[in-house]
């Protein structure tokens, strides 16, 4: 076994080289050395089994093979030119999302990271539209730049004293803590009437566009019922403003679909991608329809954005998961692990609900006596978990929220697995 440094080790550099500002999850981490698909191993040697890909990066699995070989083939033969120069990869790549994004997105603008597309976003957004004001859901979360930690509705993540005004935020569709004390469906989607009222009295009238996560996952998983997107797209079309899509941490099978929107059949005026595109590449793009990219015509360059290396691994990505049916599969064992974690509830009162779509569940810990948030608990139940040999995530925005985001190459015997743990892991607590 190689001679690795150790959890105590790296604990002690981070503490000394790197900003305080980057946490880390358990009170007692462990240092990961090596991935094998769903499987993760550290550096004495224990096994587990990632149910969080590094945040919905990991959809193919972590080393896969196939596309492994294919990125080192590819930086023992070109590994970069900046993106003004011609190469192949790229244009390929951009041809291919076109193909599988929905409805008539076409055109790509390549960059590395998720906060860098949604800022793109934004910023064809406004380009397109001549405005600056936006509106954002409560809760969401769209990156660590300027304009993306000004659009994030999550206190712990804004961490600017000086935010980017004109950005409003409208109440998010989580039905099981209603932040407008209603309940689905006599709603009748009342979060979503919100936003015309939003346009109305703390706009110009005319905002450049709307910012949604499909699901939003920092925010706990939190899902939409049923006719909420349709519901905005009809608001913010009779404003002329535009639909921005953030699949940063949905897309790419994740849910069940190609794209988590398609679950709710409305097409986004623009689209971010990232994380799972690259499998650990970093890579990231904004798309939109060619009457919509055309107007950004300034020199936009980006380093980095779409070079050689991730852009064959982007490629490699969608022939996997293409190949192997990878959505089928994330909404085979979604609802085998929705239903398995369903019947814990019935069973544990401190699980007050479970949600989402595809490979991406959440199951909120809460205090059975009042339904308050309980990331004690789950902190709890996660070390212990991780013990056993299960990675598990968590968020929510009282970190409350038990996350599981697995590679979709998960098995059903793995589902079975992580059920069993947390079944045993919870009859052991109080």
């Amino acid at each position: 076994m190689p001679n690795y440094i150790g959890p105590n080790a790296v604990l002690e550099k981070k503490k000394k080289y790197i900003m305080p500002c980057l946490g880390h999850f358990y009170k007692e981490p462990r240092q990961i050395v090596r991935g094998d698909m769903q499987y993760l191993y550290d550096s004495d040697g224990q096994k587990y089994l990632d149910c969080f890909s590094g945040v919905s990066v990991i959809n193919c699995g972590h080393c896969n093979p196939e596309i492994a070989d294919k990125i080192c083939e590819q930086v023992k033969t070109l590994q970069h030119v900046c993106n003004i120069y011609l190469t192949e990869n790229f244009v390929n790549l951009a041809e291919k999302l076109a193909q599988i994004t929905p409805g008539d997105l076409q055109k790509s603008f390549f960059c590395s990271t998720g906060s860098e597309a949604n800022e793109g976003a934004a910023l064809l957004a406004s380009i397109y539209t001549g405005s600056s004001e936006f509106i954002a859901l409560r809760n969401g979360l769209h990156g660590r730049t300027k304009l993306g930690m000004s659009l994030t509705g999550i206190q712990m993540w804004r961490t600017d004293p000086n935010p980017v005004g004109g950005i409003s935020f409208a109440p998010n569709p989580y039905c099981y803590r209603c932040p407008l004390g209603k309940k689905h469906p006599e709603c009748n989607l009342a979060c979503a009437d919100m936003v015309e009222d939003i346009v109305k009295t703390a706009t110009s009238g005319h905002p450049a566009a709307l910012i949604a996560e499909p699901i939003q996952g920092n925010a706990g998983i939190v899902t939409p019922p049923e006719g909420y997107f349709k519901r905005l797209k009809e608001i913010l079309e009779h404003y002329h403003a535009l639909l921005i899509i953030d699949e940063v941490q949905t897309g790419f099978a994740r849910s069940g679909k190609m794209f988590a929107i398609e679950n709710f059949d409305v097409v986004p005026d623009i689209m971010s991608v990232a994380k799972a595109l690259g499998n650990g590449v970093p890579i990231s793009a904004f798309i939109a329809p060619a009457k919509i990219a055309d107007t950004y015509t300034k020199p936009g360059a980006s380093t980095l954005g779409g070079n050689p290396v991730s852009s064959v691994a982007g490629l490699a990505v969608i022939d996997y998961i293409e190949k192997h049916n990878l959505a089928a599969n994330a909404a085979e064992r979604g609802k085998q692990l929705k239903d398995g974690l369903k019947q814990l509830q019935k069973k544990y009162p401190v699980i007050g609900d479970v949600r989402g779509l595809g490979l991406m569940v959440g199951a909120e810990f809460i205090k059975p006596t009042n339904g308050e948030p309980n990331p004690d608990l789950l902190d709890a139940v996660l070390e212990e978990l991780k013990n056993c040999g299960f990675i598990i995530g968590k968020n929510g925005v009282a970190r409350n929220v038990m996350a599981f985001q697995p590679p979709l190459v998960i098995t059903e015997q793995d589902i079975d697995n992580v059920i069993n743990a947390v079944d045993l892991v919870l009859a052991k607590k109080p």
